[in-house]
């Protein structure tokens, strides 16, 4: 299978749909958002309950607190409710402020303003993403 190279986990990785999406938003926050790589993780497991689950990106703040979540999709995966409580729910454990849905073709964007999630109209910079709201 076709290999890329995923610069957070610093080796190639099986250049699968998701994993596409996954490169190209990786590229999109550094280079159009201003999120130092050294601020991302990817595939990042945590536990939500007795189940596993696996963060497609997250990007930290200078702490190393969790600041925003990323869910990368296949582009043929249509963005339903069910993707967007999936990103949702990884909050409870990650303590976000930011949630990013993406299939490369549709992206949806929610900031934290009190304790919900309401939609953006673009992508906040990381220097706005680290200024208290």
């Amino acid at each position: 299978m076709e290999q890329i190279w995923d610069p957070l986990r610093k080796k190639e990785v099986a250049a699968t749909p998701e994993e596409r999406v996954r490169q190209w938003f990786i590229v999109q926050l550094r280079d159009a958002f201003g999120v130092p790589e050294h601020m991302m993780n990817s595939e990042v497991g945590f536990k939500f309950g007795a189940k596993s689950w696996r963060a497609d990106i997250l990007v930290y703040d200078r702490a190393g607190k969790p600041l925003a979540v990323v869910e990368c999709k296949r582009p043929d995966v249509a963005l339903d409710a069910h993707v967007i409580e999936q990103a949702m729910r990884y909050n409870s454990v990650l303590g976000v402020r930011f949630l990013f849905v993406t299939n490369g073709k549709m992206t949806y964007l929610y900031g934290l303003k009190g304790d919900t999630f309401v939609p953006l109209d673009r992508i906040p910079s990381f220097e706005e993403m680290l200024c208290p709201q």
